[in-house]
């Protein structure tokens, strides 16, 4: 009897009438996450919080084949498996890139895919403490009975399919869906996204994999940014009602949000201070503190424009890891240099790392943009771009 009434004195725990115990909000806390996200509940915050690491993002190279033979025809190269390979080497075996990328997402092909002389790109992200990271979404289809608008396939098979990603070595997944400020959005769209997006993030933590929630709110259109702040925080309150209805934990996700800008068809451009301040209060009026990151995308900005936005929202202290998800925004300039030509790859890869610890400076809120090539200026908006 003695040792039970040590054990209910403890600190987790407290007698109630009729000496019933009583946990601790703490200790509560605890068994509410573990049911959240199952066994890996542990893992789950742990791998967000070391992708969420200061002065760090995510590489994003997650391009379908479609989408990468885009990026190799725009130097001249044709798309076959070899080319794809060999882009992907020059990218993750770039020494020292572990210093600014925490996150690395991969395309399926290339989380199965090794290097010229045989070892893992997962082995090579691990390395240099980058976390391996894997789309798992299936890509966008027309979603009947909406405004010309999507949804996003992906969910059959998908628990089978991440229990398979984690044995590889990934270990946080993406699943990008798309809202659209010009077909509306209509209500079935905005839920279609936050609801599938819900159960992804559920499926993908029950099968070890922090989930990055990605509902991209697309460039298109002429909109001014304060319809684009209206829009977003419509979206992101169903994107987490839903994530909770789902027990989602939200201490083992990351996400990967639009920035507040105006349609890139608008006729006056925002300045990153306006951009910062538009974008941080709706993160602030939706998002829980309890989120580890936020990764935003660069939605095809300029290189310079996505990194001076960045600079500009970490000019003060935020709940949150703000950082980057970004694909073309660290791209672009590697490719131009590569040309897919192997004596360009060294550097190629000197470009890429210019391009990441630009970043990593804009996530401690250190950037200048000072001695920024005209290249980098360049925006890469696309109308109706497709991954």
């Amino acid at each position: 009897m003695a040792m039970a009434t040590a054990k209910l004195s403890s600190p987790a725990t407290s007698l109630l009438a009729g000496g019933r115990a009583r946990r601790s909000a703490p200790a509560r806390r605890a068994t509410v996450i573990r049911a959240a996200a199952g066994s890996y509940s542990d893992e789950l915050v742990s791998t967000a919080k070391s992708v969420a690491s200061p002065g760090r993002g995510i590489l994003a190279i997650d391009e379908s084949n479609a989408t990468c033979g885009k990026r190799l025809s725009s130097i001249g190269l044709d798309n076959t498996e070899p080319n794809r390979q060999a882009y992907r080497q020059l990218l993750l075996t770039t020494a020292g890139l572990g210093e600014y990328i925490s996150g690395a997402i991969l395309f399926e092909e290339t989380l199965y895919q090794s290097t010229t002389d045989g070892r893992k790109f997962v082995d090579c992200l691990k390395d240099q403490n980058i976390m391996p990271g894997i789309k798992v979404d299936k890509g966008l289809v027309p979603l009947p009975g909406s405004n010309n608008e999507s949804w996003c396939q992906g969910l059959d098979g998908l628990a089978s399919r991440c229990a398979e990603y984690y044995k590889q070595g990934a270990r946080f997944a993406k699943w990008r869906t798309v809202v659209s400020i010009p077909c509306g959005p209509s209500a079935l769209a905005a839920k279609e996204a936050a609801w599938g997006l819900a159960r992804y993030a559920a499926i993908a933590q029950d099968n070890g994999l922090v989930p990055i929630v990605e509902p991209e709110i697309l460039l298109d259109g002429d909109h001014g940014i304060e319809r684009t702040l209206e829009v977003a925080e419509k979206v992101w309150s169903e994107v987490f009602f839903y994530l909770a209805q789902n027990n989602v934990l939200f201490e083992g996700i990351l996400l990967k949000p639009s920035m507040v800008t105006p349609g890139a068809d608008h006729k006056e451009k925002a300045s990153p201070e306006a951009i910062a301040k538009y974008t941080l209060t709706m993160l602030r009026r939706r998002v829980p503190p309890a989120v580890p990151g936020i990764m935003f995308l660069s939605g095809g900005q300029s290189e310079v424009e996505a990194t001076l936005n960045l600079n500009a929202m970490n000019q003060s202290p935020n709940p949150w890891h703000v950082s980057f998800s970004y694909a073309r925004a660290l791209q672009n300039s590697v490719l131009k240099t590569w040309q897919g030509r192997p004596e360009n790859v060294e550097a190629a890869q000197k470009a890429l790392l210019v391009r990441a610890k630009a970043n990593s400076l804009a996530q401690l809120g250190r950037y200048t943009g000072e001695g920024e090539s005209d290249e980098a200026k360049k925006g890469m908006f696309q109308k109706g771009y497709t991954y």
